[in-house]
């Protein structure tokens, strides 16, 4: 096997792509640290955090609004309505579903909001910034 010339390679090692996987990776552990004693993982609490504000909602809108696939959204919302955090109801159109917070996932996003609001913090002190 010949070799093929691979000029510029060493430059990969500055990968910014590599970079933000990585610092995205570290954030996220942050986060699951601190919502697991409340039973939630991050992206439970954005579902949760994003339908109280929001009201019902087609789970095709709230996935583009929280930069999920559809596909793992519905997972991860199925899981959240056999916990009773979520209720799911055909819309108008019967090809839609709609995703609604019920009272005990307000209760549940209630008890986890301060474990979020100290890594929110914390990352916000260590100069983190979302542009």
């Amino acid at each position: 096997m010949e070799d093929v010339p691979l000029a510029g390679l060493e430059q990969t090692r500055q990968c910014h792509c590599l970079a933000a996987r990585r610092r995205a990776r570290e954030v996220t552990r942050r986060y699951e640290a601190a919502l697991r004693p409340h039973g939630l993982r991050a992206t439970q609490f954005s579902v949760l955090a994003a339908l109280a504000q929001m009201g019902p909602v087609p789970v095709s809108k709230l996935a583009g609004l929280l930069g999920l696939e559809r596909t793992t959204l519905t997972r991860v919302a199925g899981v959240m309505e056999r916990d009773g955090w979520l209720s799911g109801a055909p819309g108008s159109d019967g090809r839609v579903r709609v995703l609604g917070i019920t009272t005990l996932g307000r209760q549940v996003l209630a008890t986890a909001l301060p474990a979020w609001k100290q890594v929110q913090d914390s990352l916000t002190k260590e100069g983190l910034t979302i542009a």
